[in-house]
């Protein structure tokens, strides 16, 4: 790019207007859902009998009755002709971290000539997506391409454009899951049996335990024009150099500060859609970088929580490029400033099946603490053992997060440490700490029917006063749920939740069979649980760390812990072929060993390509935009002493010559020394190609290649501050990140 044009591209990015956005005549709650086909609509357009099943099948868990489909997808039908839509697709999650679809018309011939509008249950039920094409680690060949989608009720069909979006799984000809959907709604399914199953030694009306889910989506808002200009942030999502802004976040002025009208703009139109598809967003607001910002929703059930952040991921990019913006949900797009995360706030909640109480009456937050004794004992119990499942499985969680772009982003000072930690605060620590250490008899008093009192009265009112926060903690309890902060914006939710319902249903289920096995050899339930539960706050001590998770001497002490201090992405990923896991994962009916080793494959041919396409974007930016640069502003500095020469005595001129004598041979050293770095480059993927092994090839990228980039980054950036302005092709930072 000229140096003419990019200035070009900068001035017009600074004198974009906000693109007005049409206010709805109607309240948010008037036109939410609108093109979603809630139950509302269901009510409406299925008959009777149709829709109590369907219900039961949404609600309750029932196996779908498929004589059924054809009834709903008659209804589903008229409502989308009525919306206009001409189109249908089974909407779907496949092991790339985006969505796919493949749109079909309704049209039929109808036998005279014509067409006629046609959609049957069979098509809405299910379909034959090639599976060959996405990724599945070896467990279908070209050859053997057969993969069905198949609808998933419990997530509400959707309009985009002219077209039906059914959401659906996606799973091999052989039964194997080829995507994130199935193995989350068994893990949720898992999880629901067993918190379940425990529920029952405190309440005898539970009927099931529902996951939910928070996700805080972090990202980064580009000019157009100032993004095209920059092949790595078009090819890789991120800025692979570039020197640090004079001014980026050092002054938290940005945090919370006012939106920028072009972003507001944004932010409104973007809500409005999202809200039109029922995804009930609730906060936006600027976060801690320049030209970073965050919304997040009202939490909601987590498979529906999952699929709302995926299509809201895909909406963002849309609504974006009408208001001459680009998203960056890279975790790190630029060097210097914070990095991305999508915090996941996961919770329980018990539903209970009262006649005459409200819903919320009915409702019980298993994290939260309650009003009696045997409320707090249950919210102790799911503490704890919510601590066993992060505790057990602590690598294998973390490598449920890794991935080559949140590498970027975990163990910097800005987002939680690569060491998965738990947060509990002062209060409850001292809690745990003292049913610990304290006999039964001092912790619980009988009061006849009411069961057990804990000896601190004042534990609700302790955790609710408890505002103190750990933002170095990526395991963080926050009064009624827990914080999984290491998800990386780019990743889809689902993966991290399928690591941490299964752990959670794992360690219930060892919970429930330790319990019930003293039970059995006469111990009372009191002291069963009680009993059970101090082993357990012993045995999961070492996850409870309160301090800095930024510092050193916590590496060295997370060690000693025996918790996983790996930093190498694909070798953190070897956790989901651990023993314990594959057990684990079995046991609870989620993933078999088969799936995991596909998943694995998967993972590091991801990462390698991934390194791959950066460490070749690098490679052509380094060698042609630049060096020519920089070697076209040497030879300006060349003319210069030369012509010094021409005008000043051979002493004077030297004088006069000196600094620009010293950026030559700068400039000389620096792109010597990147030449050689990119042909090191290139010579180190040639190697780690040859590499028959995908695991071996991913850690040869991780050794090798990765640490090569980071050399040129800083012989490039340190070019930038040299090379006359004018002449530098890409847009600086200072251009990039402060939205006028």
């Amino acid at each position: 790019m000229s140096n003419l044009l990019r200035f070009q591209v900068v001035e017009e990015a600074f004198k974009k207007k906000a693109v007005e956005v049409p206010t709805p005549s109607e309240r948010p709650s008037e036109y939410f859902g609108k093109y979603v086909f809630n139950r509302q609509k269901m009510y409406k357009y299925l008959p009777a009998d149709v829709y109590a099943k369907l219900i039961d099948v949404m609600d309750n868990g029932a196996r779908l009755d498929r004589s059924i489909a054809d009834a709903v997808a008659l209804g589903m039908k008229q409502w989308a002709l009525e919306m206009g839509v001409t189109h249908y697709t089974h909407w779907f999650q496949p092991l790339t971290e985006g969505t796919a679809e493949k749109h079909d018309a309704f049209i039929e011939h109808d036998g005279k000539g014509g067409m006629i509008e046609m959609f049957s249950g069979k098509l809405l039920v299910q379909q034959e997506p090639d599976a060959s094409s996405f990724p599945n680690g070896g467990i279908r060949n070209t050859f053997e391409a057969r993969g069905y989608s198949a609808w998933d009720p419990t997530s509400p069909v959707f309009i985009i454009d002219d077209t039906l979006c059914i959401p659906t799984i996606f799973i091999a000809y052989t039964g194997e899951a080829l995507d994130y959907k199935a193995p989350l709604l068994r893990s949720i399914h898992a999880l629901n049996k067993a918190a379940t199953d425990v529920c029952q030694y405190f309440y005898d009306n539970v009927k099931k335990v529902r996951v939910n889910l928070g996700w805080e989506q972090e990202y980064f808002l580009v000019d157009e024009g100032l993004y095209s200009a920059r092949p790595d942030l078009l090819m890789t999502g991120r800025t692979l150099m570039g020197h640090e802004s004079a001014k980026n976040q050092q002054m938290d002025d940005h945090y919370f500060g006012t939106i920028p009208d072009r972003v507001q703009a944004f932010m409104k139109d973007l809500e409005i859609q999202a809200l039109e598809l029922a995804i009930p967003c609730k906060t936006r607001h600027n976060e801690v970088a320049p030209n970073q910002f965050e919304l997040a929703p009202i939490f909601e059930e987590c498979n529906l929580a999952v699929d709302h952040n995926m299509l809201l991921m895909s909406l963002m990019k849309r609504v974006a490029r009408n208001h001459g913006f680009r998203v960056l949900l890279h975790e790190k797009p630029f060097d210097g400033i914070n990095g991305s995360g999508k915090h996941n706030n996961w919770s329980l909640t018990a539903e209970r099946a009262v006649s005459g109480a409200s819903l919320n009456e009915n409702s019980i937050l298993l994290h939260a603490p309650g009003k009696t004794p045997e409320e707090n004992l249950r919210f102790v119990t799911f503490i704890v053992e919510t601590l066993m499942a992060v505790y057990r499985h602590n690598g294998l969680l973390k490598a449920s997060i890794v991935s080559a772009t949140n590498d970027h982003r975990l163990g910097g000072n800005e987002a939680p440490p690569s060491i998965i930690s738990s947060f509990l605060g002062k209060q409850l620590t001292e809690l745990l700490d003292h049913i610990e250490q304290s006999d039964k008899e001092d912790l619980f008093t009988l009061k006849g029917k009411r069961g057990m009192e804990i000896d601190i009265p004042q534990i609700p009112d302790l955790i609710i006063d408890n505002t103190d926060r750990n933002r170095t903690s990526p395991f963080a309890f926050t009064g009624n749920r827990f914080e999984f902060r290491a998800p990386g914006s780019s990743a889809n939710c689902a993966s991290a939740m399928i690591v941490l319902n299964s752990a959670m249903a794992e360690a219930l289920q060892e919970f429930k069979k330790r319990v019930d096995m003293r039970m059995s050899k006469g111990e009372t339930k009191l002291s069963a649980i009680i009993d059970v539960l101090r082993e357990d706050i012993k045995t999961c001590k070492p996850i409870r760390f309160d301090g800095n998770g930024y510092s050193d001497e916590w590496v060295k002490e997370a060690a000693r812990r025996g918790l996983d201090v790996e930093k190498s992405c694909p070798k953190i990923i070897e956790h989901y072929l651990d023993d314990s896991s594959v057990r684990m994962f079995e046991a609870t009916k989620v993933m078999n060993r088969k799936e995991l080793e596909a998943r694995n494959e998967v993972k590091w041919e991801t990462y390698v390509k991934t390194v791959q396409i950066e460490a070749r974007v690098m490679g052509d930016l380094s060698m042609n935009h630049i060096i020519p640069v920089s070697t076209h502003y040497q030879s300006q500095l060349i003319k210069n002493v030369q012509g010094m020469k021409d005008v000043f005595p051979e002493y004077e001129a030297n004088r006069l010559s000196a600094r620009n004598m010293k950026l030559i041979q700068e400039i000389a050293e620096r792109t010597e020394r990147i030449e050689q770095l990119v042909e090191d480059l290139t010579e180190a993927r040639r190697v780690a190609n040859r590499i028959y092994n995908i695991h071996e090839r991913a850690i040869a990228y991780h050794d090798t290649v990765c640490p090569k980039m980071g050399a040129i980054r800083y012989e490039t950036d340190q070019l930038e501050m040299i090379v006359e302005d004018g002449l530098w092709s890409l847009p600086k930072y200072r251009e990039l990140l402060f939205i006028r």
